[in-house]
């Protein structure tokens, strides 16, 4: 069955790569010493599965400071694979570096948020049944945000720091190439521009700060053309027989990704110039929700027979199993139109061990965008879980000179506590 998928990917593939790939010879090794079929089937066609590897070494010298060493597989920053929900990522990097902007206002991530709607296709939200004083927060969408990928906290995210303040900043940090277009919901181009109009209030409903609705008139470069596949589903649930236009779609690479998650657990390794302006608190909050489980957390309450402990650990999604105790996956994740995406750092307590791994894969047998049939379960999946754990096991071998200190990513998780409430079922991811 599996072979028969490459066959018709084969047939249908008609997109390539205009950049020239990177592949780097520690990697080949690596994964030639691989023996999981499925795996060797996915390296083995590049070309149809439009797969992008990262892997980062970390070495610590004898004061425990970290140096890293990236090693890349197949590497064209040029070829484009759809982000999905890894952009949630540097959106609640940059919700909670513009709240540091705001504190002599009064505001901070807890504050109780109010969306108004100033402009077409903008929707309010005053409430927020998944937070325990059933109030909107930038801490509450960051915590669904990382925990399942919910798609409204990206949306208000979005609109809280603006289009425009998205990618000027962006690119002020040294990803000119990095752009964000688009919610995660039906709206046009001049739609997305606008942003809604927000308060900040006390609990007694008192106005705090107020923030009004704001529109991005800074022009993109749309001028390299991404398209996919070799037809879509459009609006309307008709086939249209084209390839879909990415190019004015959100775009980030995965060496995007890999420096993003290094800059937050690790900014003094990167330039200064690419370092979110953070607090210790921020930092600690953001640790903690990028590698907490829903088994853990009692605000969002998530069904975790649907949002088990790996939903979003894609390096270590066997199934439904659960991750070892001493193992920690500080990530986010994506996935959309038959694109899988991880960007994750490692902590293994028990072993000592830590690496950073980056990686997306496409895997769409029928070619076919839009219409929600995609090869994540018998291929997608299984070849990021056998990647993740490749490494893994080739890292538990690795000789280091000096064994890592790995303390400062040690938090205590507490277990979700029983009190009667139902727990959520469905959600947007």
């Amino acid at each position: 069955m599996r072979h028969q998928i490459l066959i018709s990917l084969l047939l249908i593939y008609s997109i390539t790569s205009i950049g020239q790939s990177r592949t780097d010879k520690l990697l080949e090794n690596i994964f030639a010493a691989e023996k999981d079929s499925l795996f060797q089937l996915v390296i083995k066609h590049a070309e149809v599965y439009r797969f992008q590897i990262i892997y980062t070494q970390v070495n610590r010298d004898k004061n425990n400071v970290p140096s890293f060493t990236n090693y890349y597989y197949n590497y064209d920053s040029l070829r484009y694979f759809n982000p999905a929900s890894t952009v949630k990522m540097p959106l609640a990097f940059l919700s909670l570096e513009k709240l540091n902007q705001l504190k002599e206002k009064g505001v901070n991530m807890f504050t109780t948020m109010q969306f108004d709607s100033g402009y077409s296709r903008q929707t309010v939200l005053h409430k927020d049944s998944t937070a325990e004083n059933g109030l909107p927060s930038i801490a509450q969408f960051i915590r669904k945000a990382f925990l399942v990928s919910d798609n409204d906290a990206y949306n208000r995210m979005y609109e809280f720091v603006g289009q425009q303040t998205i990618n000027r900043r962006m690119h002020e940090m040294g990803y000119p190439d990095f752009r964000i277009t688009r919610r995660f919901m039906r709206m046009n181009a001049d739609e997305n521009r606008h942003t809604n109009p927000i308060r900040f209030i006390r609990s007694d409903g008192s106005l705090i700060y107020q923030q009004a609705m704001a529109f991005n008139k800074d022009s993109f470069d749309f001028n390299h053309i991404n398209k996919m596949g070799k037809a879509y589903m459009n609006a309307q649930d008709s086939l249209i027989h084209e390839p879909i236009d990415f190019t004015t779609a959100n775009n980030v690479t995965v060496y995007h990704l890999q420096q993003l998650l290094q800059s937050v657990l690790f900014p003094n390794s990167v330039a200064e110039n690419r370092r979110f302006h953070l607090t210790r608190e921020d930092q600690e909050f953001l640790y903690r929700y990028l590698s907490q489980y829903s088994s853990e957390t009692d605000f969002p309450k998530y069904d975790t027979s649907l949002y088990y402990d790996s939903y979003v650990k894609f390096f270590f999604k066997n199934g439904s199993h659960d991750i070892p105790n001493y193992i920690r996956v500080f990530n986010k994740v994506g996935w959309a139109y038959g694109c899988l995406t991880d960007v994750s750092y490692v902590a293994d307590f028990k072993n000592k061990v830590e690496f950073m791994l980056t990686a997306t894969i496409y895997v769409n047998s029928d070619g076919v965008m839009n219409d929600n049939k995609y090869d994540y379960d018998n291929i997608g999946y299984p070849f990021l879980y056998r990647l993740g754990q490749c490494i893994y096991n080739y890292e538990l071998k690795r000789n280091k000179k000096y064994k890592p200190d790995l303390s400062a990513f040690n938090m205590h998780y507490e277990k979700r506590k029983e009190d009667g409430r139902l727990a959520i079922k469905e959600i947007d991811n």
